[in-house]
């Protein structure tokens, strides 16, 4: 069964940058559909936040586009999103995924962010 797991979270103050990692264990890496990063903040809705689909080409959240870069290195089965120019808005416990054929889309436990000063 597909697992992933976040890393790289931590508290930062406004303007700083933090990189996230999501370590994908038991598929193939390279077969699948899509994969990137949703966010969830206390008491608001889970969002989207960046997609890193089959091909090669990414989508942002207007919110992060220009701030954020999503990237994967497969020899090390990983997904990462670098955060720059970070916002106390961006507080958030952040999620990857995988979408796989025939599968269920896949989650990660997540790891919390926090953006302060």
């Amino acid at each position: 069964q597909v697992q992933l797991v976040e890393s790289g979270g931590g508290l930062v103050q406004p303007g700083g940058s933090l990189r996230l990692s999501c370590v994908v264990a038991g598929t193939n890496f390279t077969r699948y559909y899509a994969m990137g990063w949703y966010r969830q903040a206390p008491g608001k809705q889970r969002e989207y936040v960046a997609d890193f689909f089959s091909g090669g080409s990414t989508r942002y959240q207007d919110s992060v586009q220009g701030r954020f870069t999503i990237s994967r290195d497969n020899t090390k089965n990983t997904v990462h999103l670098q955060m720059n120019n970070m916002k106390p808005e961006d507080t958030a416990v952040y999620y990857c995924y995988v979408d796989r054929p025939n599968s269920p889309r896949s989650w990660g436990q997540g790891t919390q962010v926090t953006v302060s000063s």
